[in-house]
C-alpha cells in the first residue's frame, strides 16, 4: 500500500473549520515550525476510518478499555520487542506527561528527590516542583570530537542521588538526542537503581521509531527483569502514529503491589478514558504497521538531508539521532552569532523565520531541537532559511 507522506497538509488555515494547532499558529503566519514534536503527516487510514466508523454511532459517554486493545497491545509488544505482557499489566492514562506527574505523587511524599538526566524533554524538569518534591538532575556527557555521540554519565548520576532521592524518569529512546541506550549503558543504570532503591518511570514513547535499519527497542524491564517490582513503562501511540491531540497512553506495571499503589494513588487525579483515542489506539496498534514503516523510511532520508545541511553550518554540531524525528543542534560556536548574547532559538526565529524548540528548557541553553517529521517540501523551505542565516 502507498501512502502519501510528500504531500504538504495544510494546518494553518485548513479548509472546513477553525482548528488552532499550537505548533503552526503560536508563532504567526510568516514562521514555519520545526518545534514541538507533532508531525505534519496524516495519521495511518486505518485509525482514521476506526475513527470515522466510532464518530458516526454519534455517542460519546464514558468508556472503557475493551479488551480488543489489551490484547493488541499485549502482541503489538510481543511482536516488535520480545516482551511479552499481560492484559491486566496495562493502566490506560490521559497521556504521558500527566502519568510522570502521578506516578511522582503516587510513589513519593513531599520533599523526596526527583531525579532525571539532562537534557530533557521539558516536562520532565518541572514534575518535582509541580507535586510539591525536590528536583535533582544529572547531566549526559555530550559528543565528542573522536565521534562518540551523546552518553550516560553514571558517575554524574550516582553522584546526583541524595539520600531523599527516590524516583528516576527515565526517557528510552532519549529525547531530545534520539540516543538509543547500549546494553552497557542500561546495565549500569539498572544496577544503580536497585542499590539506592529508586522507583523509574521509564518513558518509552519514542520506542517505535529507531532510525537505523534492523534496530529494535529492548524495554526496560524486559532487559532487566530484576526491575519490575520498581518500575512502570510508559508507551504511547502518538509520537510514532501523530496522534498527540487524543491524549491517550498505557502505563504497563507488571508487579501488582505497584500497579496497585499507582494506581490507588492516582484515583480522582485523572478523567476516564478519551473514547476515540482509545479506538485510535487500538487500530494503530493493530493495523498500522506497514504505515509505520513507510514513514521510518521518510525519516531516515530527511535525517540524511538534516547531516548534510549542518555540515555546512559553520560552528553547529549535531550527532545524529538514531530515533525519533528529532535532532538536538549544538548551536554555541555557531559562527553566525559570534558576540550576540540572545538565545540561538531566538536568534533564528527572528532572522529566518523558523521555529525550533529552546535547548534552555530542556536543561542546556545554547542548543535547539529541531523536528524534522515533516514533508520534504516543508523542510527543504525551512532548512534554506537557515541556510541564509548559518551557512556564513
Amino acid at each position: 500500500m502507498e501512502f502519501d507522506f510528500a504531500t504538504p497538509v495544510e494546518r494553518r488555515h485548513p479548509s472546513g473549520g477553525d482548528w488552532p494547532s499550537q505548533k503552526w499558529h503560536r508563532y504567526g503566519d510568516d514562521v514555519l515550525p520545526l518545534w514541538v514534536a507533532d508531525m505534519d503527516f496524516t495519521s495511518p487510514p486505518a485509525v482514521i476510518e476506526a475513527l470515522q466508523a466510532r464518530v458516526a454511532h454519534g455517542v460519546f459517554g464514558y468508556g472503557l478499555v475493551p479488551d480488543s486493545l489489551r490484547e493488541t497491545l499485549c502482541r503489538w509488544s510481543a511482536e516488535h520487542y520480545g516482551w511479552r505482557i499481560e492484559p491486566d499489566w496495562q493502566l490506560w492514562l490521559p497521556g504521558v506527561v500527566p502519568a510522570l506527574h502521578m506516578a511522582s505523587l503516587a510513589l513519593t511524599e513531599p520533599g523526596d528527590g526527583v531525579l532525571t538526566v539532562t537534557p530533557i524533554y521539558p516536562p520532565f524538569l518541572r514534575v518535582a516542583e509541580r507535586t510539591g518534591r525536590t528536583p535533582q538532575q544529572a547531566a549526559m556527557q555530550p559528543p565528542t570530537t573522536s565521534g562518540k555521540p551523546w552518553r550516560l554519565d553514571l558517575a554524574a548520576l550516582e553522584a546526583a542521588i541524595t539520600s531523599e532521592t527516590r524516583l528516576l524518569l527515565w526517557c528510552h529512546p532519549h529525547n531530545p538526542t534520539g540516543r538509543v541506550w547500549t546494553q552497557e549503558e542500561l546495565a549500569g543504570l539498572a544496577e544503580l537503581v536497585e542499590r539506592h532503591d529508586l522507583y523509574v518511570v521509564s518513558d518509552e514513547l519514542h520506542c517505535d521509531l529507531l532510525l537505523d535499519e534492523g534496530a529494535r527497542h529492548v524495554p526496560l524491564v524486559a532487559e532487566f527483569p530484576e526491575l519490575a517490582e520498581r518500575t512502570l513503562t510508559l508507551w504511547a501511540p502518538s509520537k510514532t502514529f501523530n496522534l498527540a491531540g487524543l491524549t491517550t497512553a498505557c502505563a504497563v506495571i507488571p508487579d501488582v503491589d505497584l500497579r496497585r499503589r499507582f494506581a490507588g494513588g492516582i484515583k480522582g487525579l485523572q478523567p476516564d478514558g478519551n473514547v476515540l483515542g482509545l479506538v485510535a489506539a487500538e487500530a494503530a496498534h493493530a493495523h498500522g504497521e506497514p504505515w509505520r514503516q513507510a514513514l521510518l523510511a521518510v525519516l531516515r532520508v530527511h535525517r540524511q538531508t538534516l547531516i548534510e545541511r549542518v555540515a555546512g553550518w559553520p560552528g553547529v554540531a549535531m550527532s545524529p539521532p538514531e530515533s525519533t524525528y528529532l535532532a538536538w543542534l549544538d548551536l554555541r560556536d555557531a559562527r553566525a552569532f559570534e558576540g550576540l548574547a540572545e538565545p540561538p532559538q531566538q536568534l533564528l526565529l527572528e532572522r529566518a523565520g523558523v521555529a525550533l524548540s529552546d535547548g534552555a528548557d530542556f536543561g542546556w541553553p545554547g542548543f535547539a531541537r529541531l523536528n524534522f517529521g515533516t514533508t520534504a517540501t516543508q523542510l527543504e523551505a525551512a532548512l534554506a532559511r537557515l541556510d541564509g542565516v548559518l551557512r556564513v
